[in-house]
């Protein structure tokens, strides 16, 4: 009988341990730092699987190239994001939040390469389904 108690106690643990584990990732996802850190590695490193998850149905982004503005949609993002996967880019990132509230928040996503900076202004919204990029305006400089 103490045996099967034993096994008991020790099914229930490994049970109530592999359900928090499976939860974890997808707790991540409401915290906007995840969402701008899964940007920033999908555009530094290429590690695009996780990324259309955190696009917004509507997110548009937005390019300064030779002095025209050209603008995407999520499903010609998504497309060309499989150009990019597990290419590593030769730049320094790094990010700081502008703003932010409860429900919005703009953040500056800059990419050092050796002789140019390209500058991401990202703006982001905490809907249900957790932190959402809506908006992505690019320049280099």
């Amino acid at each position: 009988m103490k045996t099967l108690q034993t096994l008991t106690v020790a099914f229930l643990i490994t049970l109530s341990m592999s359900a928090f584990a499976a939860g974890e990732p997808n707790n991540k996802r409401f915290i906007m730092s995840y969402a701008v850190e899964t940007y920033i590695d999908a555009m530094t490193n290429g590690d695009i699987k996780e990324l259309p998850a955190l696009l917004d149905a509507d997110v548009k982004f937005s390019s300064t190239l030779s002095d025209k503005v050209v603008t995407f949609s999520k499903p010609a993002i998504v497309r060309s994001l499989k150009d990019i996967e597990n290419v590593k880019q030769n730049c320094v990132s790094s990010y700081k939040i502008l703003e932010q509230n409860q429900v919005q928040a703009l953040i500056k996503v800059s990419m050092k390469y050796k002789d140019f900076t390209k500058v991401n202004y990202i703006t982001m919204e905490n809907t249900s389904d957790g932190w959402k990029i809506t908006n992505v305006s690019s320049s280099y400089n």
